[in-house]
């Protein structure tokens, strides 16, 4: 793997050029990604470079050790922290334990001492690191993880959010065996008003579950698992014939419940499918099944295709789902993933249709549906700036590629608008907190977390946005501005530096002379009395 990062930090600069030279960095696996000689700094390093490694000594100016571990700890737990340092007393020892510090090593460091240091942390990290990686212990959580999986897909079946070409995927990734090759979907009603003595509802319902997985769910081959406060069974039928069957049996185990455990148990029995994508509308056919409890009485069983008899019809598909694809498409996917989603919506919904009249539906659906889409997202088409029905009249008479063209066309524009409208937005995010700055810089409370806190953003997002949109980290131009300002005051006013160090956001003097030093070159007199001079 890549070397582990090290930042170092002390205000002796011959002692780190010490470390760095005597150390063999590379052939313990680490390397040195900079150095600074005081608190502030290094946290300002840290936060920018997010080092595996930060060695750092305790006596520092602006912020010591302590203190600079204390944040390290607090927003990068991951980093390691190694103190290094001539003072050798129990109080610091102590903090540094709490802080859970890697190692206390005193000054002079040895160079023999520090590389056993290293050595052993980076054993440390190698076997952390194997760890996450191991694949027996992922293999574990996985199957520890399985059932909730398991049950997640069930649930993603009924509510019909997955497709038929994603079923045998998620069956294959869930180990998962339903061979069919008809389901029907029951839904097990426990009434909550209607409980034997002082008994806990929900305990009512959890032991209804237990008798229905030993008493139906085997015979059945059925899958079960818990929605929406029921138990739902989705059962595998050899043929249709087997329906009354399971309908007969389903009404024995009401009747059972109630008489063994005193619960008042009511079985919904959906529409037979012959497909696992059919479960939605099994399900809702169960769950409609059940509500017919208030005619026909509970404490039995309920078959919907017995109390509402169906005529053999040809099914008109629902377009919802592939809709609701396409419109995530135009949120979140590329091109290609937009004119993939444009065919599976001609493909599944617009070209297999049946008749003329079901054809005119879809349309009418289509244009509806992106209207509403349109108005939503807030965005202006001139497709939907005029007559709504002189544009769908229009598309009724186009041949199916022009009709795939135009909705391409239309999902494309749509997903420009709005990569357009976030960056604008984006844009606007950032010169807020440009302005923010602008009109507070001489606050010394002014910071990362209260720029964001004013934005309603968090310091993550808000970081990675600023980086992005002006090529620098927040704090470092916060940092810039505030020296602008500090040189345009002593060019033109007579103010002492510990005057401009205050209206520039800086308690402390020194800290705002070593600042300014560090981004022009001179200290702030000096700076002064050379433009001062220029001036004349």
């Amino acid at each position: 793997m890549d070397k582990y990062t090290v930042l170092l930090a002390d205000d002796e600069e011959e002692v780190i050029q010490i470390i760095i030279k005597k150390i063999d960095w590379d052939g313990l696996g680490f390397s040195v990604i900079g150095y600074a000689n005081n608190g502030v700094k290094a946290l300002e390093m840290v936060e920018e470079f997010q080092p595996d490694v930060v060695m750092t000594d305790i006596r520092m100016p602006y912020m010591d050790g302590i203190e600079l571990a204390g944040h390290i700890k607090a927003d990068f737990p991951a980093t390691r922290i190694l103190f290094f340092t001539g003072f050798d007393e129990f109080e610091y020892a102590k903090e540094a334990v709490h802080l859970e510090v890697e190692e206390y090593v005193l000054k002079p460091v040895n160079s023999i001492e520090l590389s056993g240091v290293f050595s052993q942390l980076k054993a440390k990290l190698d076997k952390e690191i194997s760890e996450k990686r191991n694949v027996e212990i992922l293999q574990k959580y996985y199957m520890e993880s399985l059932p909730l999986l398991q049950a997640e897909f069930y649930a993603s079946l009924i509510e019909g959010r997955i497709e038929e070409c994603e079923v045998q995927k998620y069956l294959d990734d869930y180990q998962l065996s339903l061979p069919g090759p008809l389901f029907c979907c029951l839904v097990i009603h426990t009434s909550s008003e209607q409980v034997p003595g002082n008994i806990n509802p929900v305990l009512l319902s959890a032991s209804v579950q237990k008798q229905v997985n030993e008493r139906l769910a085997e015979k059945w081959n059925a899958k079960s698992f818990s929605y929406l406060g029921n138990t739902i069974l989705i059962a595998q039928l050899k043929s249709e014939s087997e329906l009354p069957e399971l309908t007969d049996e389903c009404d024995r185990f009401c009747k059972y419940a109630r008489r063994i455990i005193g619960a008042v148990v009511t079985i919904g029995i959906g529409k037979v499918c012959n497909k696992l994508d059919g479960m939605q509308q099994s399900y809702k056919s169960a769950r409609e099944a059940v509500s017919y409890r208030v005619i026909y009485g509970n404490s039995r069983s309920i078959n919907m295709k017995e109390i509402v008899p169906q005529k053999t019809v040809q099914p008109v598909l629902s377009n919802d789902t592939v809709l609701s694809n396409l419109f995530k498409m135009i949120r979140i996917g590329s091109e290609e993933d937009v004119a993939r989603a444009v065919s599976q919506y001609m493909g599944q919904t617009v070209l297999p249709k049946n008749s003329l009249q079901q054809h005119h539906i879809y349309i009418m659906e289509l244009v509806s549906a992106l209207y509403k889409f349109s108005v939503n997202v807030d965005i202006s088409m001139e497709e939907f700036s005029g007559n709504i029905n002189e544009l769908y009249s229009s598309l009724l008479d186009i041949e199916p590629d022009a009709l795939r063209e135009w909705l391409e066309r239309i999902s494309l524009s749509f997903r420009e608008k709005l990569i357009a409208a976030r960056n604008k937005s984006t844009k606007s995010f950032v010169d807020q907190a440009v302005e923010y700055v602008h009109n507070n810089y001489a606050d010394e409370g002014l910071s990362l977390d209260s720029v964001c806190s004013e934005l309603g953003v968090s310091n993550s997002y808000f970081s990675t946005i600023f980086k992005k949109e002006t090529g620098n980290p927040f704090i470092s131009y916060l940092t810039d501005y505030r020296m602008d300002k500090a040189a345009e005051m002593l060019a033109r006013t007579n103010d002492k530096s510990y005057i401009i160090a205050k209206n520039t956001g800086y308690t402390d003097p020194n800290y705002f002379s070593y600042v300014f030093k560090r981004r022009f070159g001179v200290s702030p007199s000096k700076y002064r009395t050379e433009h001062t001079e220029n001036d004349k």
